[in-house]
C-alpha cells in the first residue's frame, strides 16, 4: 500500500502566500516524477509544476515567478510553494507521485486526496 496525505491548503487574501506539502509513504521502493496538479471548478484539471528526481522543474505559464516546486528524496515529500496569489489560483490541489511499489514491483502514478485552496480578491 502507498499514501499520500497532503497539507497547507486555506483562504488567505490576494497577493498573500501559502505552501502545500505532500508526503508519501508505504510500500515504496522508488520515486519518480513528482508533480501538483489543480482544478477549478467546472473546469479540467492542469499540470500547475513538476519535479524529477534529479530536480529538473517545470511550470505551468500562469504561474512561472510566483510559485516553487521542491522535493525533499529523504522524507519523500513534495512542497508547492504559492506567493502572490491571485483569484484565478483558487481550485483544488492534488499531488500526483509516480511510485515504484515494492509490492507489485511496477511504476504507477498515486494522487493525494486534494487539498482547497482559496483567494480572495
Amino acid at each position: 500500500q502507498v499514501q499520500l496525505v497532503e497539507s497547507g491548503g486555506g483562504l488567505v487574501q490576494a497577493g498573500g502566500s501559502l505552501r502545500l506539502s505532500c508526503s508519501a509513504s508505504g510500500s515504496i521502493a522508488s520515486i519518480n516524477l513528482m508533480g501538483w496538479y489543480r482544478q477549478a471548478l467546472e473546469k479540467q484539471r492542469e499540470l500547475v509544476a513538476s519535479i524529477t528526481r534529479g530536480g529538473l522543474m517545470d511550470y505551468a505559464d500562469s504561474v512561472k515567478g510566483r510559485f516553487s516546486i521542491s522535493r525533499d528524496n529523504a522524507k519523500n515529500t513534495i512542497y508547492l510553494q504559492m506567493n502572490n496569489l491571485k483569484p484565478e489560483d483558487t481550485a483544488v490541489y492534488y499531488c500526483n507521485v509516480e511510485i515504484l511499489s515494492t509490492l507489485a514491483w511496477q511504476t504507477r502514478s498515486y494522487w493525494g486526496q486534494g487539498t482547497q485552496v482559496t483567494v480572495s480578491s
